[in-house]
């Protein structure tokens, strides 16, 4: 059964599986490398009687010498045998149960090995539950690219590899584990995950793994909008944005997938610099290990949108502020509902947006009322990324730039003297204004 499975899902290759132990003297993955929680985990499983390993993505950074975001790993005990042996876990998922295995401060996702063919598929061959398991060379065969079908035993320190995976890692190829028409149909959001994985670590993607993703790519629009912009989240927080937008660009992946990728392929347009300029930034933070907002980049990758509808409701007459709360409401029913926004992120977006217009505000108490508010540095940091396109008045922001660093009493002045100029110009406008004289009144005709 095994061995046709085998020979369906990779035609024209041998159905017996390649198994390649690497030992230390070739990977050179030390154990100062590795997660204290993940060797706990394996060590405490492998104790108990089970296979255990470190696996997938966090095996192949390891060999790239990239410190790993995550550790998981994969065994053959069922999910209810880890939460026997492992008191602070808890089994969650309903399409694949995995187990979350608190260890300190620290979350190890556990894994049982999936099985062959018993998955539930839809009407278009999308799995749709996938509670079966295997052994190991089963689910070697069910993960998606060959670099992430690696498992390490730090016990042993030997990682198998199944795929040839780690000749792939020294090639900097991503290749697809069997047919790739027929994964990306089993499931459409591997074409994302090969957009991301090729462009953050500059992977090339081979030519059969490449070639039906622009057929397959419409499928994604059938994938719940949750799980969409997850995936976008994970694209746009790789460290390399702007790389997986390229990879976007020329794998031929669709522009009416989801609205925010259609505003991120746009990125490139002049009118949408504003996109381009978060994205860099949010790379170079990212990779000297700083911290992001969510809610602010997305309110960057947005704001073409929101700004056309603001320009388009003051030319209808509306005053700056009334029209950018126009402006954001007729984009929010679509942002929260049809995409899958969550409403964490949409409240911050929509703070940040309305604040643009108050920054004209620098006289009286409302400047020191503005900085006071808990979202003015978000809001600031977004004028100043508009600034950088020539949107935003230069003085303006040299304005709030010194006066959230001065001290009380130069406030005071800044905000004086802006009264000031504002009434010496209201004055000299007035002065300019012709003066129109009254017309004098007809004299009542005299009565014969």
């Amino acid at each position: 059964m095994l061995k046709k499975w085998l020979h369906k899902v990779l035609p024209g290759k041998k159905a017996a599986v390649h198994k390649e132990i690497i030992g230390y003297a070739q990977h050179g993955i030390s154990a100062d490398m590795l997660s204290f929680a993940a060797e706990k985990v394996v060590g405490r499983l492998q104790d108990a009687g089970f296979q255990a390993y470190i696996v997938g993505g966090a095996v192949r950074d390891l060999l790239l010498g990239v410190e790993p975001k995550d550790f998981d790993v994969a065994t053959n005990a069922t999910p209810e045998e880890v939460r026997r042996i492992f008191r602070r876990s808890r089994i969650i998922g309903r399409r694949f149960q995995i187990v979350h295995v608190m260890v300190g401060p620290e979350t190890i996702e556990v894994t049982t090995f999936r099985g062959g063919n018993k998955a539930l598929h839809n009407a278009q061959g999308r799995i749709m539950k996938d509670n079966t398991y295997g052994t190991i060379e089963e689910d070697a065969m069910r993960r998606d690219f060959t670099c992430n079908a690696l498992y390490y035993d730090p016990v042993r320190q030997e990682i198998l590899d199944f795929h040839r995976g780690v000749e792939d890692i020294a090639d900097k190829k991503l290749v697809m584990i069997g047919e790739p028409a027929a994964r990306y149909q089993e499931d459409p959001v591997r074409i994302l995950r090969a957009v991301r994985l090729s462009g953050k670590l500059g992977f090339e993607v081979e030519t059969q793994t490449a070639a039906p993703i622009s057929e397959y790519a419409g499928r994604l629009k059938n994938e719940p909008v949750a799980r969409l912009f997850d995936e976008i989240l994970k694209l746009l927080f790789s460290g390399h944005a702007r790389k997986c937008l390229s990879r976007l660009n020329s794998l031929e992946v669709s522009d009416n997938i989801h609205p925010l990728l259609t505003a991120l392929k746009a990125a490139d347009r002049p009118e949408n610099r504003i996109i381009a300029l978060a994205l860099k930034n949010t790379d170079e933070r990212l990779r000297e290990d700083k911290s992001v907002s969510v809610g602010f980049v997305l309110a960057a990758i947005l704001w073409p949108q929101v700004n056309r509808y603001w320009q388009q409701y003051q030319q209808q007459g509306q005053r700056p502020a009334p029209a950018l709360s126009e402006a954001v409401n007729t984009l929010r029913e679509q942002v929260e509902k049809g995409w899958g926004v969550p409403q964490r992120f949409t409240a911050t977006m929509r703070e940040i947006w309305q604040f643009q217009p108050q920054f004209a505000n620098t006289r009286g108490a409302r400047p020191h009322r503005l900085i006071a508010q808990a979202r003015f540095r978000a809001a600031y940091d977004f004028m100043v990324l508009r600034g950088q396109t020539g949107e935003a008045d230069a003085d303006l922001i040299q304005w709030w730039t010194d006066f959230q660093h001065a001290d009380e009493e130069t406030r005071a002045m800044m905000t004086m003297a802006a009264q000031q100029h504002s009434a010496q110009q209201y004055a000299d406008g007035k002065s300019k204004r012709k003066r129109r004289r009254k017309p004098r009144k007809k004299k009542p005709a005299e009565s014969e």
